[in-house]
């Protein structure tokens, strides 16, 4: 009963009691029990007293469950309310206040916003729902207050752009003189905090945000498409910038910028010279709104509820091809790089189109725009590159675009190899853009995996991939890869940035120098090229690489340069090659349908290659096809992902590439 649910949820639970609950509350009869371990962990805090909680409370875990689900704002605020009245008296007294203001923090946090000085302000806005000043919040106060409260609004779930026109708000601290697009005053205040639209970049007071500003011109062309093409303008500070028409300087708030091309005008210039909008320098990969026209019937995404982003209502759309154009399709995956997807996502999807921006996790969603694209950018990691290609794989397209990429986090061997860098530095994306249109596009090899155990009843972790991008590893690597990510899966807070995951590292291969956990490993495997048995029997081996492109471990170049051979014609490809002074001469090509097989004889050596003290590991093999068998349980890695795999056989081939 909703009595029964509403006592429950101020009880204190254990591991067992959440696991129990989450299995009820979602109607599932099997919840992953690691995954049941990390939320119960997450929920688990240090309250106002100081002394730490051995379970969680189960109204925190319904009010956070409430961010992700569909409601009217009425019934959220009333649900809230009821909540976290502990004692049923009809009033918010001040410590109910604190936990529901806490509970908001742990929601901004997961938005994505600068809750580094947000405190604060939950606190005045509480203390302004509380009109007649008694301490206490009536029911009536709360809905009142908060149905006129977009940030209350935002940070309990609430859509806030099912209409048309309305802006996609989200704190924001601005370090310079800001001001307000509705009073025109300037926000002023500790970090001067205020409400900013992810799209269109309009800012208000969090006051002023139902005070009838201007609607989001990048919104409006939710629900219509126009099909002539004019500036969309909308107030903003220009700053002093020059005007495009008179050529004199803006003062602050007295001029327009256009949402496509940017142009920035004087009020009285909107009106004067040309009428049509050019999309500005980025006029390339900016899908326009009068190149879009809805083809059906909208259908509503329910399955992905990320306020943060962009909430579409998702609908088939036909585009029509503007000449001299490559139109953007742009994935990012915001937990790459910390902090920095989520700001490459705003940026994005303020500079171009932000239907053409997209978390990763919609791509099922949006594949019938791909086959309209001319190219994708994919911004993340190797992994994130991986799971985009293998998603295009399953969407079936019938004309699968080129792959771009931005590298965010650590590692990026592919992007290494294609020469996109080895991480995004904070450089201006506009300048990205303009070195996709000068692009080449190459095509990438792409293998099969076939995992198959010896017994079957001991399968082991589940495999991570069934496409090999970059490598596939065994050995003493992915030995020291499996200890990261099983530190980072139990302490994520401890890996939140670049350097702290390259010091993880650098102590876990420390640890795995001293133990030698992969020692000899040759008596525990068998390799086979083409048919042909490698003699690995004369090499004190820890780790075997199979490489796809010729970067590894965030730059290292196992392979190594190659000797051109003296005289006489240049040897062509083969099969397979394992004389060890023909392989001398043979180099990587990421398109040539082979692998290449390298020896590592431990971390010294790899620290060696990394380093440039060695030029590169053991060359054993090059091959179109190779089948591994091991006999005892080692620790394996296919692009990054590694897991512990029981004694089986793996077998790769090659399989359609893929331009990138």
């Amino acid at each position: 009963s909703d009595f029964g649910f509403y006592f429950l949820s101020f009880q204190c639970v254990d591991a067992l009691g959440f696991c129990l609950f989450l299995k009820t509350y979602l109607e599932v009869d099997d919840f992953p029990a690691d995954f049941c371990q990390r939320l119960f962990r997450y929920f688990q805090h240090v309250d106002h007293d100081g002394s730490s909680k051995s379970g969680v409370f189960l109204r925190d875990v319904s009010c956070y469950f409430s961010v992700l689900e569909e409601a009217q704002p009425r019934e959220k605020l009333e649900f809230t309310f009821k909540l976290y009245d502990k004692d049923g008296n009809g009033l918010l007294d001040s410590s109910e206040v604190d936990r529901i203001i806490t509970q908001m923090m742990r929601a901004a946090d997961y938005l994505g916003w600068d809750v580094t000085e947000l405190r604060p302000v939950l606190k005045d806005m509480m203390t302004a729902i509380d009109v007649d000043d008694s301490g206490t919040v009536t029911l009536e106060e709360w809905l009142k207050g908060g149905m006129n409260n977009v940030p209350l609004l935002v940070l309990l779930g609430l859509k806030m752009t099912e209409k048309d026109g309305h802006h996609i708000w989200r704190m924001k601290h601005f370090n310079k003189p800001t001001y307000c697009s509705v009073c025109q005053s300037m926000l002023l205040g500790l970090g001067k905090q205020g409400l900013c639209c992810t799209c269109c970049k309009y800012t208000v007071h969090s006051q002023c945000a139902n005070k009838n500003p201007e609607p989001c011109e990048v919104g409006s062309h939710l629900g219509f498409v126009s099909q002539i093409a004019v500036h969309d303008w909308i107030r903003a500070d220009c700053n002093s910038t020059k005007c495009e028409v008179c050529h004199k300087k803006i003062k602050t708030l007295a001029g327009r910028r256009c949402v496509w091309c940017k142009d920035m005008r004087h009020d009285e210039c909107v009106l004067i010279g040309l009428s049509s909008c050019h999309c500005g320098p980025l006029k390339d990969h900016i899908l326009p709104p009068w190149a879009i026209h809805a083809v059906s019937k909208v259908k509503t995404c329910t399955k992905h509820t990320d306020l943060q982003h962009f909430n579409l209502t998702y609908c088939l759309f036909s585009i029509v091809p503007m000449a001299d154009t490559h139109p953007l399709l742009v994935f990012v995956n915001p937990k790459s790089g910390g902090k920095q997807g989520e700001r490459v996502l705003r940026k994005f999807q303020y500079l171009l189109n932000p239907r053409q921006v997209y978390n990763l996790t919609v791509l099922q969603l949006c594949s019938p725009w791909c086959d309209s694209f001319i190219m994708i950018l994919v911004c993340g990691g190797d992994g994130t590159v991986g799971w985009l290609l293998d998603a295009i794989d399953k969407a079936e397209l019938q004309v699968c675009p080129p792959v771009a990429v931005l590298p965010l986090g650590t590692g990026n061997d592919m992007a290494r190899c294609l020469r996109w860098g080895g991480g995004y530095e904070g450089s201006d994306l506009s300048e990205i853009l303009k070195e996709i249109e000068s692009s080449e596009v190459v095509p990438l090899d792409r293998w099969s995996i076939q995992v198959i155990p010896n017994d079957p009843k001991d399968a082991g972790d589940p495999v991570p991939y069934e496409i090999i991008n970059n490598y596939f590893s065994i050995g003493v690597d992915a030995s020291i890869a499996h200890r990261f990510h099983s530190m980072r899966e139990k302490f994520p807070q401890r890996f939140n940035s670049r350097m702290k995951n390259k010091l993880w590292y650098f102590e876990f291969a420390t640890s795995e120098s001293i133990s030698a956990s992969c020692k000899k490993l040759n008596e525990c495997l068998a390799i086979e090229c083409c048919g042909r048995h490698l003699d690995l029997s004369h090499l004190p081996l820890e780790g075997i690489a199979v490489l796809n492109i010729p970067s590894m471990h965030g730059g290292s170049n196992l392979w190594g340069e190659s000797k051109r051979p003296d005289g006489g014609p240049e040897v062509q490809p083969s099969e397979v090659i394992t004389d060890v002074e023909h392989l001398k001469t043979v180099t990587q090509d990421i398109s040539d349908k082979r692998l290449e097989v390298v020896g590592l004889e431990g971390v010294i050596e790899m620290g060696q290659i990394y380093t440039g003290l060695k030029s590169a590991g053991h060359r054993l093999a090059q091959t179109s096809r190779i089948t591994i068998r091991t006999i005892k349980a080692l620790p394996m890695q296919i692009d990054g992902e590694p897991w512990m795999q029981p004694p089986c056989t793996v077998k790769k081939t090659n399989v359609p590439s893929y331009e990138i």
